[in-house]
């Protein structure tokens, strides 16, 4: 089917715009009553009241890159990121033991380990840094990371989790199908952002070790570990994120920037594959969210009572498997998956916004002790205001009435999320006061640069589209690419400039050619 007739039937099937909070997950609209009467909206005062990408790379500048460009952060050497830095910023070591990282939970912080995850995650988020400036700078710090992984990280078994030290761990099957995917997100992001060949070939072997070995046909879905390991992991464990972070962490960008032709085809289908899945498996209409994860049907609820919570099981991760399930149905033109995705989307944006402050909660918590009647979490948690963020400007593309929270959203996160004094953004900030929790590091095994640049180039391209604006990004090409593999991140838009800059200064960046694209159009 013809792309654009299928984007124009994707549009009509929509369905309503905006929700109210009805009994049992129904989608209605407060612009469409039972009087067959329409209230129009004023979208014109909708997107005027969006800041403009402008506002986005003053964030990136500003913000984010104050606590990433820091000396402390590019490694020694260049490229071998450090997992853990203090929340000015600085190193951890025996003479600067801050307490943020010396009394953290020790389930985001264990100071022996260096975590190939955190170190790739930042690869990524200097590629965006040059995506969105073009400062040459920032590849060069990506593509020392890059290389700092294939030569040390990656092996033919996957990739180690984490350095103790200096020795690659845990055994094979010990480790994490997440973790390994999240060890090539660097890599991918420089593929897409290159298309050099050496940083595909990684992928591509990672990728394959990780379908081959742990992919189980009688579950139908990816195993967490094939063996039980000293941190906890069982062999019968079924999560969510095994499925969820193959696409989120390499495949879902990496597949949009390959040629045409078989491989593609392949990743197409097992993208498909993993949206349906995680849609048949883990999708609870009776919550409206995604199971975090499923072991027997006694604990197929929102709560193990037994242990207080089911993890994961949370707007965040739910809002991103839809998100991802619905671009996965666009890229593949699978008008279930987009029809599957789009009033649950709907849906959780209007539980998870609170009007009163015009930002989001993140799921769901025990009303009392040992309640089984529970309420919105209206605490902060930084990746889940992201995915919130970034699943109501993807819908407002198509609906702009989507947009309508945003100002609101946006504005909470550059006052509050932001540490404005060195950079960076808040792990936790707390509903109740609005102030970050400071126990909690802002630098840690799980909490790196990742999420917070993906949320500004997806907030950089929807605020330009949504003020009919041009968006410019930045790529560094190893040979010629055509236009059919270069996309605006995971979105479609139409080039309507290419242009090759001059040979950059740098040697790391030697047969490299600067281009930048202009897009318009995205969807």
């Amino acid at each position: 089917m013809n792309k654009k007739i299928f984007f124009v039937m994707v549009s009509l099937l929509s369905g309503p715009i905006f929700m109210c909070g009805c009994a049992k997950n129904k989608v209605a609209s407060p612009f469409v009553d039972n009087t067959h009467t329409i209230q129009v909206v004023d979208v014109r005062s909708i997107i005027e009241a969006l800041p403009t990408g402008d506002r986005w790379l003053r964030h990136l500048n500003d913000d984010l890159l104050k606590f990433w460009d820091m000396k402390t952060a590019t490694g020694e050497p260049l490229g071998n990121f450090p997992t853990y830095r203090c929340n000015d910023g600085t190193l951890y070591d025996g003479n600067n033991r801050c307490p943020e990282l010396e009394h953290a939970d020790p389930g985001i912080v264990k100071l022996d380990r260096d975590y190939t995850r955190a170190k790739s995650r930042q690869v990524f988020a200097y590629g965006i840094s040059y995506h969105l400036t073009g400062e040459e700078k920032y590849l060069v710090y990506a593509k020392a990371g890059g290389d700092w992984l294939l030569d040390n990280a990656i092996d033919a078994y996957g990739a180690a989790s984490w350095f103790k030290d200096g020795q690659p761990q845990p055994l094979k099957l010990q480790r994490t199908s997440q973790d390994m995917a999240y060890a090539v997100s660097g890599l991918g992001f420089l593929y897409y952002l290159t298309h050099d060949d050496k940083y595909l070939s990684a992928v591509i072997v990672l990728k394959n070790y990780i379908f081959s070995t742990y992919f189980d046909p009688d579950w139908g879905l990816l195993r967490w570990v094939k063996e039980a390991n000293a941190d906890g992991d069982k062999i019968d464990q079924k999560e969510l994120v095994s499925q969820l972070d193959q696409v989120y962490g390499y495949m879902l960008w990496t597949t949009m920037a390959l040629p045409e032709g078989k491989l593609k085809q392949e990743w197409l289908a097992d993208l498909q594959y993993l949206a349906v899945a995680m849609r048949n498996q883990f999708f609870s209409d009776t919550y409206g969210l995604y199971w975090g994860a499923i072991t027997d049907m006694k604990h197929r609820n929102i709560a193990d009572f037994a242990n207080k919570e089911n993890p994961h099981t949370d707007f965040g991760h739910s809002i991103k498997t839809l998100w991802l399930t619905y671009r996965i149905g666009l890229l593949t033109e699978d008008s279930s998956l987009v029809n599957f995705a789009l009033p649950r989307m709907q849906n959780i944006i209007e539980r998870a916004y609170i009007e009163e402050t015009g930002s989001w909660a993140r799921g769901f918590k025990p009303g009392a002790p040992n309640s089984k009647s529970w309420v919105r979490d209206n605490n902060k948690e930084w990746w889940s205001l992201a995915e919130l963020d970034q699943a109501s400007a993807t819908l407002a593309l198509v609906d702009p009435t989507f947009a309508r929270v945003l100002p609101q959203t946006y504005d909470y996160w550059f006052e509050y999320m932001v540490d404005h004094e060195h950079g960076g953004v808040w792990h936790m900030v707390n509903a109740d006061d609005n102030k970050p929790d400071l126990s909690i590091p802002k630098q840690h095994s799980w909490k790196n640069a990742f999420h917070v640049f993906e949320h500004a180039l997806v907030g950089y391209l929807t605020s330009q589209q949504l003020h009919d604006k041009q968006m410019t990004l930045y790529y560094a090409f190893k040979q010629d690419v055509v236009d059919s593999e270069i996309h605006p991140y995971l979105f479609f838009g139409e080039i309507v400039a290419k242009k090759h800059g001059e040979a950059f200064y740098s040697k790391a960046l030697a047969g490299y050619i600067p281009t930048t694209v202009t897009f318009v159009s995205l969807r």
